[in-house]
């Protein structure tokens, strides 16, 4: 009898969801894929994860890993054929910048109103900073860490995309030519369309 697939909870929109999909698409791992709503978690969800994020990766042996990066990292150490891992050293450094320093001005950009006193332009100013970091390490190159798409790439784009939905419009009159490009070039993969396929909602039944 074959050994029963891994348990992912996601949620398609979220960008943290986004990347470890990315990553288990990469390694060629087949999962059980339970689409939730963050609004209404499934109690299953909250038995094995009580902290009611997404990603969740339930493996076979019952291990739990709560953390998308832990998941790119899990799926990626089983198998990476396209080498994301290698260089990850400034691949994990520029995935730290993007949660740590670009990631709560994105929060307080596009979710101005759950904040308190949050300014939702000074804070686009302030997670722009990072962007611009990223289009001027991508002006002589076609990724983040050389010419080839690692880690880094995967783990921060989806983040990029939700800045760039926030207000549309405004990112596409900015200057980073390169940031857009490379937007553009994920957004139109066909990794990135197998990763956004819809799923039915998981309700908890067999």
């Amino acid at each position: 009898m074959s050994a029963p697939l891994p348990i992912l909870y996601s949620f398609r929109r979220c960008p943290y969801a986004m990347r470890a999909r990315l990553a288990l698409d990469a390694s060629g791992i087949e999962v059980e894929h339970r689409e939730i709503l963050l609004r209404d978690k499934p109690q299953a969800m909250l038995d094995v994860s009580p902290k009611g994020t997404v990603p969740v990766l339930v493996l076979d042996d019952g291990r739990v890993i709560e953390e998308s990066l832990d998941v790119m990292m899990w799926a990626l150490e089983q198998n990476d054929p396209g080498h994301w891992l290698e260089g990850r050293e400034i691949s994990l450094d520029l995935i730290a910048a993007c949660d740590g320093e670009f990631k709560p001005h994105l929060d307080r950009y596009k979710y101005a109103t759950r904040y308190e006193d949050a300014d939702p332009l000074e804070h686009r100013t302030a997670a722009s900073e990072f962007l611009t970091l990223l289009d001027r390490r991508l002006q002589p190159c076609r990724s983040l860490t050389g010419d080839t798409d690692r880690l880094a790439d995967f783990g921060i784009f989806p983040f990029v995309r939700q800045f760039a939905n926030t207000d549309r419009d405004w990112f596409d009159a900015q200057s980073w030519a390169a940031l857009k490009s490379w937007l553009d070039r994920h957004l139109g993969s066909d990794r990135f369309d197998r990763v956004m396929v819809k799923h039915p909602l998981w309700t908890g039944a067999r």
